[in-house]
This record gives C-alpha cells, sequence and structure tokens, in this order.
C-alpha cells in the first residue's frame, strides 16, 4: 500500500522523529497531515512544506482521510488516543508506531482495536539529544535501524507496508522481532546505554570537570542529556527486561573490577580483545 503516493499519511505527535518522517515521506510525493498539540508545530511543519495540512484538535477529515497514520506519542498517551478516539479511524486504515517499548502496550493496543483496523508496531532505532519538529531531519536514518515487531494479529500484507515504509524512510537495515525479543534487546542496545550514560554523569560531582575532559568522556555520554519524562516511563514499561541487562552489565563491571585489584593485566587485555572485536561489528557500513 504505501508505495502508492496517493495515499494519505497521518503523524499524530509532531516533534523530532514524527517530523523527520514527514520529511523523509513528503519527497515521494505523499500527502502528509499532522495532528500536535503546539500550533507552533504546525506553523513551523506548514511553513517548511513538511507537511499539507495540520491541526492542533481532533479533526475528524483528517484523521478519517488518513489510509496509514503513524503515532509518535509516549506510550501512555497513545494507548488513551487508542481508547478514545479509534472510532475516528478510517476503515481499513493501517497504524503503526515509534515507540521504544512494545510488550507492555502492543497487545493491549490489538486487544481495543476495531477489527477493521490493523495495528503493526515498529520502532525507527534512530534520535537525537533535541526535541521538536523544528529540529527534525531525515538524515537521521541513514544508516540505522528500523525494527517492526509483529504478532500473531497482523497480516502479511500490513507488515510489508510497515517494512516498506522503513526502507522508504532510508533505513539501512529493516528487520522483525516479535515484541518480547525487541524489548530484550532495547533494554540492553539502548536503555542500558542510557543508564550508564546517567550514572557516569551524575556519580562524580567535582567542579569545573568540563574544563578538562576529552572527547572520549564526551562521546560516552552524548546521550546524558535526557528527556526525563519519556525516559522515565520506557524504563517502567521495560522495568523486567532492563533490570535483567543492568545485573549483566554491574556483573562484567565487577569482574573488571576485581581484576584490576588483583592486578591481573593478562585478565584485562583479553576482555580488551574481546570489547575490540565486538566493536567493530556495530559500526556502521
Amino acid at each position: 500500500m504505501i508505495v502508492d503516493v496517493s495515499k494519505k499519511i497521518l503523524i499524530v505527535g509532531l516533534g523530532l522523529l514524527g517530523g523527520s518522517y514527514a520529511r523523509a515521506l513528503k519527497r515521494f510525493g505523499f500527502h502528509i497531515s499532522a495532528i500536535t498539540k503546539d500550533q507552533s508545530s504546525i506553523d513551523y511543519a506548514m511553513g517548511e512544506k513538511i507537511i499539507d495540512e495540520g491541526s492542533t484538535e481532533l479533526d475528524e477529515r483528517i484523521i478519517g482521510d488518513a489510509d496509514l497514520v503513524i503515532f509518535a506519542l509516549y506510550p501512555h498517551i497513545f494507548v488513551e488516543w487508542i481508547e478514545e478516539n479509534q472510532g475516528l479511524l478510517k476503515s481499513g486504515a493501517i497504524i503503526t508506531d515509534v515507540t521504544g517499548v512494545k510488550g507492555s502496550i502492543v497487545y493491549r493496543i490489538q486487544d481495543i482495536l476495531r477489527p477493521d483496523v490493523e495495528f503493526v508496531p515498529a520502532h525507527p532505532m534512530a534520535g537525537r539529544e533535541v526535541s521538536g519538529v523544528e529540529n527534525s531531519t531525515d538524515k537521521i536514518f541513514a544508516g540505522a535501524n528500523y525494527i517492526v515487531t509483529p504478532t500473531e494479529k497482523n497480516t502479511p500484507e500490513a507488515i510489508q507496508t510497515c517494512m516498506e515504509l522503513g526502507r522508504l524512510l532510508g533505513f539501512s537495515n529493516v528487520t522483525t522481532l516479535s515484541p518480547e525479543e525487541h524489548d530484550e534487546m532495547i533494554g540492553f542496545l539502548s536503555q542500558l546505554t542510557h543508564c550508564i550514560a546517567i550514572t557516569l554523569m551524575t556519580c562524580n560531582e567535582k567542579e569545573d570537570m568540563e574544563k578538562f575532559t576529552g572527547d572520549s568522556f564526551r562521546d560516552l555520554t552524548r546521550i546524558a542529556r535526557i528527556n526525563e519524562m519519556m525516559w522515565s516511563e520506557l524504563f517502567v514499561a521495560n522495568k523486567e527486561a532492563l533490570l535483567e541487562q543492568m545485573n549483566l552489565f554491574m556483573d562484567k563491571f565487577a569482574e573488571l573490577k576485581e581484576m584490576l585489584e588483583k592486578e591481573d593485566v593478562e585478565g584485562m587485555k583479553k576482555m580488551m580483545r574481546y570489547s575490540t572485536e565486538r566493536r567493530a561489528l556495530f559500526d556502521k557500513k
């Protein structure tokens, strides 16, 4: 469906990711509409010609016209929107999302959703340390990963539409995982890394360190500039998986600490060689 540019796309939540989706999809000639809470975001997007129309209200025409609806909302707001407003969606519409956790919302939404509307969950593994549509850019998708997390309630056609969306957006790797596999992976690859960055920035409060730091500390703590409202919600929503990954990290950190205490240089070298070998697999191609 998505390759048909006559289809209309609605983005609900026109922030950094929603705006970046709009920029990328507008290049193909799709009619892009948006619903978001701030009029300034609509005005900016209209001025930049990255959307064709938008509203801060629940515009029944805009919602009812959309063939594909992309939800770029906090998890609990996404669930509330579906509970309260799904009657405005057109029959046959496909909805997807950008939400960073899946297990706690996917099944809930699919259980309450009308049978003539299909939800195919997805997670774009891309972002920046700033927010708002004014900071949006489709360049954040280049070299990034896009994960579709279908369930048994999804049709092959809708899954394919969602995967094609990822390719059109410019993601380098489009894959599928179950919601449970997704949450385990994200607990390690995304949420744990944010926990480490937060801890590094708060464990030593000595003054003026910013005057002496090198790039290694800046690179490692780049994501410590964090949206506390969103990330605290994501952490709690994926609590079990994240705690498991935090325990794995602390066990390995304790192992390195013990090597240092015992001056086990060969053990540290072996761990460093393995780290170097593993890190090469994560370089963007």
